[in-house]
């Protein structure tokens, strides 16, 4: 099983659409996927029409479960998203207060890496979709994960995000012992103007080494995906980001 985490410490850059169109593609080519939503604002459960508000079960479950000394049940948390093959970890906007707790509490920084433990058999890959802050959540999933993919919105403040991203790969990996791979995806590019472009320009100068060689596209058709809570590969397979997020899954495979 596979376990990627999608992060930015930027918020606004595709990280949820991200999460959505990979995982719609990997399910759509038989690989059963599980999306966990561990943002408090919880974009990715509500993108399948579920509210972070109401929920009786969660991911912050995950980390009650740890705090209280037992193991964490994620097969007892699984949601439908409506699509073959892809299910969901919701969160709610309890996993706000998990910062404040977690300074008491033992063992809370991995929390997602026992999580995943669980789901090894049942699924082929896991995807999980991280607040843009820096926190126990994020900490979690870039312990728990085996790549990261960072949507980068190409525009000026979007790579500062991507610097604070990596100065939090730096620690990650002292504590890891080992670099954690990752793969920067620009986002929501528009050849029609300027701050994209030199955003581009600037991406492929300064981090060519983890950057991947292709770009997202703006495209109406991923704001029509959300608006019908489907994965855009389920909405509209022959749209061009589809196409583009269909290139990118084929580069992360290929980098495994």
């Amino acid at each position: 099983m596979k376990v990627w985490s999608v992060a930015n410490q930027k918020g606004g850059v595709g990280k949820t659409t991200t999460t959505v169109a990979l995982g719609g593609l990997l399910a759509a080519w038989g690989l059963r996927t599980c999306l966990i939503d561990i943002d408090p604002h919880g974009s990715l459960t509500s993108y399948f029409r579920y509210d972070p508000d109401a929920l009786e079960v969660s991911s912050y479950d995950l980390f009650k479960a740890v705090a209280e000394k037992r193991d964490p049940e994620p097969l007892g948390l699984i949601h439908q998203t409506g699509s073959e093959g892809l299910d969901l970890i919701p969160a709610s906007v309890a996993l706000a207060t998990l910062d404040r707790q977690s300074g008491r509490l033992a063992g809370m920084g991995l929390v997602l890496q026992r999580t995943v433990a669980a789901l090894d058999g049942h699924y082929d890959h896991v995807l999980i979709d991280c607040p843009p802050v820096l926190g126990v959540l994020l900490i979690n999933a870039l312990a728990a994960c085996d790549h990261l993919v960072a949507p980068v919105q190409t525009d000026f403040l979007a790579l500062k995000g991507l610097e604070r991203m990596q100065h939090t790969l730096e620690m990650i990996n002292r504590s890891r012992g080992g670099d954690l791979g990752y793969t920067v995806v620009p986002t929501f590019f528009d050849q029609r103007t300027r701050a994209s472009r030199e955003s581009l320009q600037t991406l492929r100068r300064d981090h060519a080494d983890h950057l991947w060689p292709e770009v997202i596209p703006v495209d109406t058709r991923l704001r029509e995906a959300s608006r019908a809570g489907m994965p855009p590969a389920q909405y509209d397979p022959r749209s061009r980001s589809v196409q583009a997020y269909s290139a990118l899954l084929d580069y992360l495979l290929q980098a495994e």
